[in-house]
């Protein structure tokens, strides 16, 4: 017996966006052990068997959202590499509070999805290229020069600092925060003149 494949939304689909829109909202307000089919339908307004049919799982609909969060992502690293300050373009990207919520729902959630870990680790790699292409290209050969570490450990240095300021600060820790923040907008102003405005 040929058993006829299952039949699944469309990608571009209103309901299926509606559907992610309400799992991050979702996420956001409860965290992500309240994503259920049940409560995701809830929140749409729509009908449960409807998530079904867009998303089969919920690791299914946890890696559409965790996509569509990258493909974000990539859009602003993107917009900052055109930028005519591409480096402090990615500072200010990388300093984003706006989703500090999703994002420390979805670092836990890597704990226990490994489909989710493992499409978060694949795109961060995928950042950090772009990002030691963009200090590549800004700062030659001044950075290992003058400071000693390459465009790759420039990256997580500023990712690592700004992930744990957004981070603590998503918690309502601000200790530190003013003052380690001065210091890199600092050390970037040596490593990087501010473009002169015509």
């Amino acid at each position: 017996m040929v058993v006829a494949p299952r039949r699944v939304g469309a990608a571009n689909s209103a309901t299926r966006v509606l559907i992610l829109d309400a799992t991050e909202k979702l996420i956001g307000e409860e965290g992500y052990a309240a994503v259920s089919t049940r409560r995701v339908a809830a929140k749409a307004g729509i009908k449960p068997s409807l998530v079904h049919y867009y998303f089969t799982t919920t690791d299914d609909l946890l890696l559409a959202l965790s996509r569509r969060g990258a493909e974000e992502s990539d859009r602003m690293i993107e917009a900052a590499m055109r930028s005519d300050d591409p480096v402090r373009a990615l500072w200010r990207f990388l300093m984003d509070k706006s989703r500090i919520a999703i994002a420390l729902e979805f670092m836990a959630m890597a704990n226990h999805r490994k489909v989710v870990r493992a499409h978060m680790a694949e795109h961060v790699e995928a950042m950090r290229e772009r990002e030691v292409e963009i200090f590549t290209r800004v700062l030659d050969e001044r950075l290992e020069a003058s400071e000693g570490i390459s465009p790759a450990g420039l990256s997580v240095i500023l990712a690592g600092i700004s992930r744990a300021l957004v981070m603590e600060g998503g918690l309502g820790v601000r200790a530190g925060h003013a003052e380690a923040q001065a210091f890199v907008e600092r050390w970037l102003d040596e490593l990087v003149p501010v473009p002169a405005k015509v």
